[in-house]
């Protein structure tokens, strides 16, 4: 029985593997982490992620070829390929701090690894790496081998979240980067042997290493690049008096360009654009390509802009003030169904908020009063590292409420925020928000999810991003 053990029982490790358990019954597979909350959470009935359709594909296989542990090193030792989904995140300090990926984990796994084994491994990186980081990862495992061989392949994750299980089932390609010498082949046809148990062949791309690694951030690149550009379009839109959906309708007829990614909203989030966008960018600066890292900053920069505008578009609205006023916000999560809050943009505008002294009422169906909290008060990048090294009891923020339903959160509020594009906001019954809140109400759309005409036949004055103004807004300074 060929055996699979994956360091690491995140969004990546936990999804992948279940779905690798459900469609190779002759495959054992563990997943395995330090954490031990973590694992335990995977062994209950509440996973520690929210994923449509996870639950019943862990719940099918687990216990029969699915394995969830904290014993690390027994199951490293015993498989036959080794998937290495560790935290990449980037460096608050030293070289490269504020760019270059964080390495450590992977390090440390790649040491372990090599301690632990004692029979041939194949070693697939499947998080997020720089490009030349399987480079590295054979020069431990090759200096510390102790006559073991180990093949070094490179199978980049590009599902999404909210869609992880369809994406896993379907997915639009498999990329396998190995060494072009008889063994590495050899490591490339025994990963894609395990993939070719339910994704057709013509799917499975192989590469050499370093293209399969460049190949994931140029992916996230392009998306986050295409949603920025929609966005800086947004801005266009709203002082022209044009509309973003019909722009971006339009745009998206082009069969070169097609209609996915462009829809504007208040920015990206999510684990990986910023970052992969930022890794790539260090890449560019480190083999003297300054032009090329400066294109890639440019959609950062846009994304950043996106969420000040909306800020600055609240409290300008608001008599350019939201001191001591009820913000509802509505979503927290970086995009429907996920629980994910990495990135999100929503931290930003709260941020943004809570700095002119707003008080916050948030719900999300998903993302916890913790969760909230924590990312309300934990630095920059601190979120990447794994959840043992994070602050234990994050300080609570006082203007911060976190309420389990939407009406409680609109009630008596000034205005309302929707940063995430949940399908039960598009069917609130606005009739009964607009009676319990402050005059004049307001509803800032961050998503493009609600009717604005019939909002505004209720009374509100809405802002939805890139569409024609509301008169009332059109007197207000629009500071940028």
């Amino acid at each position: 029985m060929v055996k699979i053990c994956c360091i690491g029982a995140g969004y990546v490790g936990g999804p992948t593997m279940a779905i690798i358990a459900l469609k190779c019954p002759s495959i054992e597979v563990a997943v395995v982490d330090i954490s031990v909350s973590r694992i335990t959470a995977w062994n209950s009935d509440q996973l520690p992620i929210y994923e449509p359709g996870l639950d019943g594909v862990v719940k099918q296989c687990r216990g029969k070829n699915l394995f969830f542990s904290t014993d690390v090193e027994k199951h490293v030792s015993e498989a036959d390929i080794v998937f290495v989904s560790v935290n990449t995140p980037t460096k608050t300090r030293g070289l490269g701090a504020g760019k270059a990926a964080d390495l450590t984990y992977w390090e440390s796994a790649a040491r372990m690894i090599a301690d632990v084994s004692k029979s041939n491994k194949i070693v697939v990186e499947k998080s997020t790496v720089p490009v030349k980081t399987a480079e590295a990862i054979e020069k431990i495992l090759t200096h510390n081998s102790k006559g073991i061989q180990f093949q070094i392949l490179s199978n980049p994750e590009f599902l999404a979240e909210g869609t992880a299980i369809e994406d896993l089932l379907k997915p639009d390609r498999v990329l396998i980067g190995g060494r072009e010498t008889p063994e590495g082949q050899k490591a490339i046809q025994a990963l894609k042997d395990v993939y070719a148990q339910w994704v057709p062949e013509e799917r499975i791309l192989t590469t050499n290493l370093w293209s399969a690694e460049l190949s994931k951030l140029a992916a996230n690149a392009f998306l986050a690049q295409r949603i920025s550009s929609v966005n800086a379009m947004s801005a266009l839109c709203e002082a022209t008096g044009a509309n973003i959906t019909q722009v971006s309708y339009a745009v998206g007829k082009d069969s070169r360009i097609g209609p996915k990614f462009l829809n504007a909203s208040v920015g990206f989030g999510g684990s990986c654009f910023q970052k992969d966008i930022l890794n790539l960018v260090y890449i560019c600066e480190c083999n003297g390509l300054p032009e090329v890292a400066e294109y890639w900053k440019q959609v950062i920069k846009i994304n950043d802009y996106q969420k000040n505008r909306f800020v600055n578009r609240v409290v300008a609205s608001m008599f350019n003030t939201v001191s001591n006023k009820k913000i509802a916000v509505l979503g927290f999560a970086f995009k429907k169904d996920t629980g994910d809050t990495r990135e999100t943009p929503a931290i930003d505008v709260c941020k943004g908020l809570l700095g002119d002294k707003a008080r916050l009422s948030i719900y999300d169906p998903q993302v916890t009063e913790d969760q909230i909290q924590r990312d309300l008060t934990m630095d920059k990048f601190t979120w990447d590292h794994p959840i043992h090294l994070q602050p234990m009891s994050p300080s609570t923020v006082k203007q911060v409420s976190v309420v389990w339903e939407a009406y409680e959160a609109t009630k008596d509020a000034h205005g309302i925020c929707i940063l995430t594009e949940w399908d039960e906001f598009k069917t609130l019954d606005y009739k009964r928000i607009y009676d319990n809140m402050q005059k004049p109400a307001f509803v800032f759309d961050g998503r493009n999810v609600v009717d604005v005409e019939k909002l505004r036949e209720i009374g509100f004055i809405v802002y939805s991003i890139g569409k024609p103004l509301d008169p009332w807004l059109k007197d207000m300074p629009a500071v940028a």
